[in-house]
């Protein structure tokens, strides 16, 4: 099931009244409206927006300049 599928089924569940408890590193996920997204590191838990999160950050970054990553991720240097 892709996460457009799963973001589906969970409006359709929220609908119904149920609450969930998600872990994901999909920014297409966390970007669900009203999602109360939390970070969990060293430093403990925190709540974070969702512009916050390292999975919204590099995705951004990455459509922002693909080239450069991939020239990353393949230099055989």
């Amino acid at each position: 099931m892709g996460p457009l599928r799963l973001l589906r089924l969970l409006r359709f569940g929220s609908e119904a009244g149920a609450q969930f408890v998600i872990s994901t590193h999909s920014p297409i996920l966390l970007a669900y409206p009203g999602a109360l997204i939390y970070r969990l590191d060293e430093a403990g838990i925190k709540r974070v927006s969702y512009e916050d999160t390292d999975q919204f950050m590099l995705t951004k970054a990455f459509l922002e300049a693909p080239a450069g990553f991939l020239g990353e991720l393949f230099d055989d240097d």
